[in-house]
């Protein structure tokens, strides 16, 4: 990879556009990239990571988004990144421009515009660029596929962190191992140990599982053996609990069969026993029935002797009855006919009641006249009933046309009384409307003015404010001169110091026999000493950041003042010399008229609405007005018509009333004494026919009597039964005869006879002795039974138990493989003696191929002196594969990186990140990397050391490579002469270029 051109815009520390031209620099292999402290170098490097990545480097990625936007850049310059490189043998043009918040076109604000990109292709063949993507993750893809390396890879191979590989050196096995995971991605190792302990986890609990299941169906088998199994001692996953458990099992299963061949020995005999005693219990039965059968039967036989007199009469009674029922018939014929003359009679009596005394004597047949009379002077009320109803219409039509005639009067007054006042609220209304339209008017006039004058008068009050500010700004200016001044002269005093006591400084570095830097010579009689007041290379070092440290701040102050000044210029500009409290009193004036203006304006609509409401009403007062006018002309002639034809209904009506009240009353007169007089002929008629039926039944009833044997119609009704006494009687008669019969047949049984002359039976003895058999019988069953049950369960158990253990074989073989590869990856194991785990020990072989590309830089930094080693020796109580030594030449031992002194430290951590950029390199796929950039770190070295590592990275140019040195020590700018400058200002920082 080889850059050739960065362009950056509006980013970091720079406000306008700047450019490097990577190629002009790269021609002399190592060039400085330098300037003050906050100038923006560390911004150059972030400018390019974030063309390839879209990112800043780790420890800057709060600066993303819209904060990596300049705070100098102008309103409308938009923030862009573009880089020019060749990487894999293609060239490409990367551009980023990042989201910001840009002023809006119209109107007042600002507006969020998305983060944009674009790769770009050069063809040599048609000598043009072409575009390739403008989507992020496609660009992301492709750069990270071409570089063969992630971001952080990048900032640790390109460019170089000094301090990380310092501490790198110095850091434990752990955090080595971090930062080498992360560069060359070994979480696959780490994903392996991961999984295989998981593996073992899962394959444990399994096998616990398992165990667990086997221990359970134990419990099962003793609870099912009533305790009589004895368990192993045992938890689940210890050797020989399989073994324990099937052996308790077997034993269980042997005498549970033992006790089941026993109790069923036993039930056969409790059998045998229990039928003999049930036996014996049934003929016992037998005979203490026959027995009792016996005895009952005599004691019947007694009962029925003592009631013969009863049954004879009773069948006495039953014979007479029978007779009865050939005149019951007659019986029947005369009551009814009894009955329906007393309700005719009672009817007839009634009617003639309600009759008017001139029809007391009348027979049926004037009572049919008289009623037909009176029907036919009610039909000829008909004609008078129609002509009283249409009376009652002609009434009810006059009322409503007098409240009709009511209501066009009202109508009329209060229509005339409304429109008599309807030029005035219309002239009253048009002259709101005009005074509402002028408030509008004067309202946008009046907005015009406001937003300038609320800005002259907020222009003002920032005037009166920046005015104190900028004497605030201009005495911390004056301030932090003077402190300038002062620790520049204390920086120079205390370098004059240390340059007048350096002899005493270079004498500390003689031994005897070897020769002086400064003269030559071997022998060192006098050499000179340090005083009490001797300024070291720490100390100048410290005035000098001090004093750097307060020229910094003076700028920082010295910047400060001129934006306030520029702030408070351009609020004068726009707020003039006016006073702030003038101004107010102006704005306050403006926004009081402004109100009042818009509250009279805002009724016009409502105003309007008012009018259009008053002016549809005048239209419907009109239109009433009118309409009634017209109904009341209609109804004179109408009044009139209704008048003559009630004169003539009421002279009609007159005659055919009479006497009543009215027509109605009449015909319900005429109507009452028509239904009276037929109903009172229908009840003479009954009556009279009733009667001849009552004496035709008497004649039938005396004849059934006599042809029956009774002596009068009495004596036969007497004799009579009813169904139920009927039933009754014979029911008895049966019983009696059933009984009888009965009886006879048991005292005729010979074997209920020859019963009767044994002893009495002892049955309850009996039933005793077969109870107690059954018992013993059923006791006998339950405990065969249960030893049955006990036999099945075991079996059962067993066989589950004997199923599980074949499952858990291979179960129990792959957790004993899983859990050995697992605890050697996890160097927890015995066979791992150096317990090392699997990443460790792939990190511990990339490690070794970083010391080894390391020492060959070192070893000529050094003049020979140090060799980076790789230890694979366990620290402490810690894991091994990951420690790093130093070997000294010089007395030819090997000690830890940790006791190197600083610049000693920093040209070990320079070679080890240079040989790190190469195993990494590799490592992706063998990306060459033609441009480095080393940060910081020089400072710490002494001249001779300096030379020794500019010759290191000087001889990467015979690789083709360049490298950028990004330092601001000044004796560097001597030694290199491409150079790229940031230099910074007020208005942002910009980038100086000096070719080789």
């Amino acid at each position: 990879m080889r850059l050739h051109r960065l362009d950056i815009t509006a980013f970091g520390p720079f406000g306008g556009s700047q450019s490097v031209d990577f190629d002009a620099l790269s021609a002399a292999g190592l060039f400085l990239l330098h300037g003050p402290t906050g100038a923006g170098k560390t911004s150059v490097l972030d400018a390019v990571c974030y063309a390839l990545y879209g990112a800043v480097p780790g420890t800057r990625q709060s600066g993303q988004g819209m904060t990596l936007r300049s705070d100098h850049a102008v309103g409308n310059t938009r923030t862009e990144i573009r880089l020019e490189l060749t990487v894999a043998g293609r060239r490409l043009e990367i551009t980023r421009q990042p989201p910001w918040e840009r002023p809006k076109k119209r109107g007042l604000g600002t507006t969020l515009d998305k983060a944009q990109s674009w790769l770009r292709e050069y063809d040599a063949k048609a000598a043009a660029w072409k575009d390739l993507s403008r989507s992020h993750q496609e660009i992301g893809e492709e750069i990270t596929q071409l570089l063969g390396m992630s971001r952080e890879q990048f900032c640790q191979v390109v460019l170089l962190p000094q301090g990380d590989f310092a501490r790198f050196l110095r850091a434990d096995a752990e955090a080595r191992g971090r930062l080498l995971g992360r560069l060359f991605d070994t979480h696959r190792f780490a994903e392996v140990e991961k999984r295989l302990a998981e593996r073992r986890r899962a394959a444990e609990a399994q096998v616990r599982e398992g165990d667990a299941a086997l221990l359970a169906d134990a419990h099962r088998m003793q609870q099912a053996a009533s305790g009589a199994m004895e368990l192993p001692d045992l938890a689940p996953g210890e050797p020989g609990l399989t073994e324990a458990v099937l052996g308790a099992a077997a034993v269980a299963r042997s005498t549970a069969r033992e006790q089941l061949t026993v109790a069923h020995c036993r039930l056969t005999a409790a059998e045998s026993a229990e039928a003999a005693t049930e036996r014996a219990l049934a003929d016992i039965r037998e005979v203490d029935r026959l027995q009792r059968r016996f005895t009952q039967a005599q004691e019947r036989a007694a009962l029925l002797e003592e009631r013969a007199d009863g049954y004879r009469q009773a069948q006495a009674r039953m014979e007479r009855a029978r007779k009865a029922e050939a005149v019951a018939p007659a019986l029947d014929l005369r009551e009814s006919a009894e009955a329906d003359h007393r309700r005719a009679a009672s009817a007839e009596t009634h009617a003639r009641a309600r009759l008017p005394e001139t029809f007391a004597g009348a027979g049926a047949a004037g009572l049919v006249a008289a009623a037909r009379r009176a029907a036919e002077e009610l039909g000829g009320l008909e004609s008078a009933r129609r002509a009283e109803q249409r009376l009652t219409e002609l009434v009810t039509e006059r009322t409503d046309l007098e409240r009709q005639e009511r209501a066009d009067e009202e109508v009329l007054a209060e229509a005339g009384s409304w429109l008599a006042g309807w030029e005035e609220s219309r002239t009253a209304l048009q002259a709101r409307i005009e005074t509402a339209q002028e408030a509008a008017t004067r309202s946008e006039q009046l907005g015009a003015r406001r937003e300038p004058t609320r800005k002259r008068l907020d222009a003002a009050r920032m005037r009166d404010q920046l005015a104190g500010d900028t004497d605030t700004a201009a005495e911390q200016v004056r301030l932090a001169r003077e402190q300038t001044l002062g620790a520049k002269a204390h920086w120079l005093d205390v370098r004059e110091q240390r340059l007048n006591g350096i002899a005493a400084e270079l004498a500390a570095r003689l031994e005897d026999g070897v020769a002086c830097a400064v003269c030559g010579a071997t022998d060192h009689p006098a050499p000179a000493r340090k005083d009490a007041g001797h300024v070291d290379r720490e100390a100048e070092e410290e005035a000098l950041a001090a004093y750097q440290g307060a020229e910094e701040r003076q700028a920082e102050r010295e910047r400060h003042l001129g934006v306030v000044r520029e702030a408070l210029a351009a609020a004068t500009a726009e707020a003039g010399d006016t006073p702030t409290d003038r101004l107010a009193a102006e704005y306050e004036e403006v926004e009081r008229q402004y109100e009042r203006a818009r509250a009279e304006a805002s009724v016009l609509h409502s105003v309007h609405e008012e009018l259009r409401r008053a002016e549809a009403e005048h239209e419907r007062r009109t239109a009433d007005r009118q309409q009634a006018e017209v109904r009341a002309a209609s109804r004179v002639g109408h009044r009139e018509r209704l008048d003559r034809e009630k004169a003539l209904l009421e002279e009609e009506l007159t005659q055919a009333r009479g006497a009543a009240d009215s027509v109605a009353a009449r015909a319900a007169q005429l109507e009452r004494q028509a239904a009276l007089l037929t109903e009172a002929a229908d009840s003479a008629r009954a009556a009279e026919d009733t009667a001849q039926r009552l004496k035709d039944a008497d004649a039938r009833l005396a004849d059934a009597a006599f042809r029956a044997g009774f002596d009068t119609p009495q004596a036969a009704a007497t004799a009579l039964l009813d169904d139920t006494a009927h039933r009754e009687l014979q029911r008895r008669l049966d019983a009696w005869q059933s009984e009888e019969a009965a009886v006879r047949a048991v005292l005729a049984e010979t074997d209920a006879a020859a019963a009767a002359r044994q002893p009495a039976a002892d049955v309850e003895a009996a039933e005793r002795a077969a109870a107690a058999a059954a018992r013993r019988t059923r006791e006998a069953a339950s405990a065969r039974d249960a030893a049955a049950r006990r036999c099945t369960e075991l079996d059962r158990l067993s066989e589950r138990a004997t199923a599980g253990v074949r499952r858990l074989a291979p179960l129990r073989e792959e957790y004993d493989r899983v859990a050995r590869l697992a605890g050697l990856a996890a160097g927890t194991s015995a066979d791992n003696e150096r317990k090392m785990r699997l990443e460790a020990y792939v990190l511990a072989a990339r490690l070794e191929q970083v010391a080894a590309a390391a020492t060959v830089r070192l070893h000529r930094m050094s003049s020979g002196r140090y060799t980076l080693v790789h230890s694979a020796d366990r620290s402490g109580r810690g894991r091994s594969g990951l420690g790093l030594h130093v070997v000294d030449a010089w007395t030819g031992r090997e000690r830890d990186t940790s006791t190197l002194s600083g610049g000693e430290t920093f040209f070990a951590s320079l070679a080890l990140a240079l040989g790190l950029a190469d195993v990494v390199t590799d490592e992706a796929g063998g990306v060459r990397l033609d441009t480095l950039f080393i940060d910081e770190g020089f400072g710490s070295l002494d001249d001779q050391t300096l030379d020794e590592v500019l010759d290191v990275l000087d001889s990467l140019r015979e690789r083709d490579r360049s490298v950028g040195i990004v330092s601001h020590v000044a004796d560097l700018r001597r030694r290199i002469h491409a150079q790229l400058e940031v230099v910074k200002g007020r208005s942002g920082s910009v980038l100086r270029q000096r070719g080789h």
